[in-house]
């Protein structure tokens, strides 16, 4: 921007003194609030670049931010997952001991009850049959190998074992 050099002067006085000495001119203060101008939008800019600068480094930061967010929501998620898996299967195995625990309790009870009933017969096989109900000799051996394989509550040790498919195929 161009200035124009004519200068604003006040009429001459008489004396033939210089009042534009004392008189700032025109151009002159132009110039001055064009140069203030230009310092006032120069700090603006910087102003403005300074918090565009602070607002991607917070973006940046918040980015960061949630990056480590999700990646610890996803760590939980999965540490979630595993645990529940882990509780359901100690809940089955809860399950599945308490009705174990039940019927052994029932066993307990009955042959409990067996053998408190006064009936003054000795226990062998859990079945109320003993020596001279069966007529076999305790003492021969044969007693102990016919029941090495029969559970002292009744039936086969075997009874509670799963048939595998190789078991089936075998036969």
């Amino acid at each position: 921007m161009a200035s124009s050099s004519s200068t604003y002067r006040s009429s001459s006085s008489s004396d033939g003194g210089n009042p534009t000495d004392s008189i700032p001119t025109v151009d002159e203060r132009k110039r001055k609030r064009m140069l203030s101008n230009r310092e006032s939008a120069r700090r603006s800019r910087m102003r403005k670049q300074k918090h565009v600068d602070d607002l991607t480094a917070q973006i940046n930061q918040l980015s960061n931010d949630n990056r480590q967010i999700l990646t610890s929501l996803t760590v939980t998620s999965q540490l979630y997952m595993k645990i529940q898996a882990e509780n359901s299967v100690l809940t089955a195995q809860m399950s599945e001991l308490s009705t174990r625990l039940q019927s052994l309790n029932e066993i307990v009870d009955l042959v409990t009850i067996t053998n408190g009933s006064g009936f003054g017969v000795e226990q062998i096989d859990g079945c109320g049959f003993d020596d001279r109900t069966v007529g076999i000799n305790s003492n021969d051996g044969y007693y102990d190998d016919m029941m090495s394989g029969v559970n002292p509550w009744g039936g086969s040790v075997y009874s509670n074992q799963p048939i595998m498919a190789n078991d089936i195929n075998m036969y």
